[in-house]
Order: C-alpha cells, then structure tokens, then sequence
C-alpha cells in the first residue's frame, strides 16, 4: 500500500527504493523496567517513532479515502454548500452520508478496501460514547 501511495503521489523512484530498503530492514525491540525483547524484524507496516512513518501513513490513508469516496458524491448541506462523504485525521475517519444505504455503502466498500491492504477498522467502545 505504501508503495502504491508513492507512485500514485509522483515520489520518485530513488526515493520509493530507498524507503522499501529502509523498512525491508527495519529491527525493533521493547524494554520494560524489567525485561528487554530480543531484535523483531518489521514485517508488514511501518513503525512510529520514526520520522518518515506519519507521513507514509497518512498517504496510504489518503489513497484507501479516495478509492472509497468514488462511490459516492458529495453530501449536499443545503443551498450550494457540500462536503465530501469522508474525513479523517490520522486513523479516525468519520463516514458523512445523507442516507442511510449511502452510509452502509461507504463501509463496505471501506471494509473491502482495508482488507485489500492487510489492515481493519476498530471501532470505538460504545461506552466510550455515554
């Protein structure tokens, strides 16, 4: 997905082999005051803590929103005033729909799209919201 997002985004290719060496090598460990983990190979994804990660992140993000908002137009607030369908922040992304079928679209659709990617959607506990 990463890889996608930077040939979609027009980064050149120099910099899309750098940071697939980059990652393809990226080790990890965790510490606690207790024990230390030995080194874990980075399989998939990308690791925060590391500068370029958001930025990779929020393109992938932005490439999965775009595939999904093609199947909807804008929602119509009234007079000429409209939004798109979606918006995010980092991996918060709120679904805007007029109708109820449009909204159950855009899920799936979002659902398919993120099980393409290897990645899934975790919604907030409904306790949250009391």
């Amino acid at each position: 997905m990463i890889q996608l997002a930077l040939r979609m985004y027009h980064v050149p290719e120099v910099i899309q082999v750098m940071l697939d060496d980059y990652f393809s090598g990226f080790r990890m460990r965790f510490s606690t005051n207790d024990y230390t983990t030995n080194w874990i190979n980075l399989e998939f994804g990308i690791a925060m803590g590391c500068t370029i990660s958001p930025i990779l992140f929020v393109m992938a993000m932005e490439v999965i929103l775009k595939a999904a908002e093609g199947n909807a137009g804008p929602v119509n607030l009234g007079g000429r005033c409209s939004m798109p369908p979606l918006k995010a922040s980092m991996d918060d992304t709120t679904v805007i729909c007029s109708k109820e079928d449009g909204t159950r679209r855009m899920l799936t659709r979002l659902d398919v799209l993120m099980s393409w990617c290897g990645m899934e959607f975790k919604p907030k506990n409904p306790a949250a919201y009391q």
